[in-house]
């Protein structure tokens, strides 16, 4: 492959990215409502459970906030948006009672679970007429490249 075809490529990934972020968006998922007849999650708190999710184990606001890129008010607050919804509980941390400990409560792992099996849902339909020797070989180039981006830029923690 040439170094022009290697950098058209590249731009082409780009802009894919850059396409896929603006799907995301609160609006566009806003309109798909689950066949389960349930209104979406507003993606902003899905995110936050996603976090505590991801790390497996209670976590503290600051976590979230660097998990998500946000200052510590702004995470401050999506928390206490999924505590009012009854997905997350706050307990103090055992080894310091100053800090406050996040974690999922049974509502908050069944939301995760609902929204996880719409998204699929959502992209099992996307990729229907996809072979499946082109949705594996996808599955694998997308996982590698999340992987090679992590290491490219980390999360700071």
């Amino acid at each position: 492959m040439s170094k022009r075809e290697q950098d058209q490529a590249i731009a082409d990934v780009e802009r894919a990215m850059v396409a896929i972020r603006r799907s995301q968006t609160r609006r566009s998922l806003g309109r798909l409502a689950p066949p389960d007849g349930g209104k979406p999650i507003d993606p902003t708190l899905f995110n936050v459970l996603d976090v505590i999710e991801d790390r497996d184990k209670p976590c503290s606001v600051s976590d979230v906030a660097t998990a998500l890129g946000v200052d510590q008010p702004r995470a401050s607050r999506l928390v206490l948006r999924t505590v009012e919804e009854g997905w997350l509980d706050r307990r103090t941390d055992p080894s310091d009672a100053r800090r406050t400990l996040l974690a999922l409560t049974d509502s908050g792992r069944e939301q995760l679970d609902r929204t996880h099996r719409f998204r699929q849902e959502i992209f099992a339909r996307v990729m229907a007429d996809w072979p499946d020797a082109d949705r594996s070989e996808f599955a694998r180039l997308i996982t590698a490249f999340v992987t090679s981006f992590a290491q490219v830029v980390p999360e700071t923690e």
